[in-house]
């Protein structure tokens, strides 16, 4: 009998049974381009940048992930006077465990 999809499913086909190119059917460049990048960015800083965003993130009360991520998309940090987007932040926290959960 057929495992029935999570509500947040979108219909594709099992990742476990997928024995293809990493990439699917798109553009090969494309992917390793997208990946490379991921990787360079996601690479680990030095300690003391880790440790400062650390700090900084637990001071906004937000997690390593979610200021670095900031960083990232953003180009730049956070700080006290950022409580809009601190608690947009949150408000996003929520949803996704609210999704994950249903």
């Amino acid at each position: 009998m057929p495992r029935r999809p999570k509500r947040s499913h979108n219909g594709g086909p099992p990742i476990e049974d997928y024995d293809g190119p990493p990439w699917g059917k798109g553009d090969a460049y494309l992917f390793l381009a997208w990946r490379a990048a991921h990787d360079k960015a996601w690479k680990a800083p030095s300690q003391a940048i880790m440790l400062m965003r650390l700090e900084r993130a637990e001071r906004l009360g937000l997690t390593y992930e979610e200021y670095t991520l900031e960083i990232l998309e953003r180009g730049r940090h956070l700080g006290e006077q950022d409580t809009e987007r601190v608690a947009e932040i949150r408000r996003a926290r929520r949803r996704k465990r609210i999704d994950h959960f249903e």
